[in-house]
């Protein structure tokens, strides 16, 4: 019987997760897994470090004294947003003769294919984060070439509120969120209180 444990993570101290927990414990029950521990960082960031999610530094810890050999998450996601901590993390579990069960995908990195399909999830992940964060920038451009500051209030689209939200979402502050992707702090401050007036379209 393998021993297994559960991570389990939520971006804002508003979340649970519960639901997350439950379906795992099916999940672990259907396969008489044997659950040994659970670790969940709440109102954490999966841009966060490991020094900034202790139960995630917890699990690693614990992980590396080999005190199991399954991890269940719900989501790649909570695991982190970078690919290359996505891809260290997993070359960390291969390592101790650990493995990965990702619920959503239905990724098992005790086989093969799903060692490698962990791997393309991140990719994706990446590369859709990569696409939304060009799209804004070719948008701001856009508003800059015909004559519009970007101090004063601009339109805003669909794609400039998901990577704001998005780098919200991961902790940025708005100084660090309007250096990056240019959209000014009014804007986000807006964005942010969900009350956003449309006066430019991509």
């Amino acid at each position: 019987m393998d021993d297994v444990v559960i991570y389990g993570r939520v971006s804002t101290t508003d979340q649970t997760a519960e639901n997350q927990l439950m379906k795992l414990k099916d999940v672990i029950k259907i396969n008489n897994w044997n659950l040994i521990d659970t670790y969940v960082d709440e109102g954490i960031s999966g841009a966060k470090g490991r020094d900034k999610r202790p139960e995630f530094d917890r699990l690693c810890k614990d992980m590396a004294m080999k005190k199991f050999n399954r991890i269940l998450v719900w989501d790649i996601s909570r695991l982190g947003r970078s690919l290359q901590h996505l891809v260290e993390f997993l070359n960390e579990v291969l390592a101790v003769q650990c493995h990965l069960y990702v619920h959503q995908s239905g990724l098992d990195t005790s086989t093969p294919s799903g060692r490698m399909m962990f791997q393309m999830v991140g990719v994706f992940a990446e590369f859709e984060r990569s696409m939304i964060s060009e799209r804004v920038k070719l948008g701001l451009q856009r508003v800059r070439r015909n004559g519009q500051k970007l101090g004063r209030p601009i339109t805003v689209t669909e794609d400039i509120k998901t990577e704001v939200r998005f780098l919200l979402s991961q902790g940025l502050t708005y100084s660090q969120i309007t250096k990056q992707i240019g959209v000014p702090r009014s804007t986000i401050s807006r964005i942010n209180a969900e009350n956003v007036k449309l006066i430019v379209r991509l």
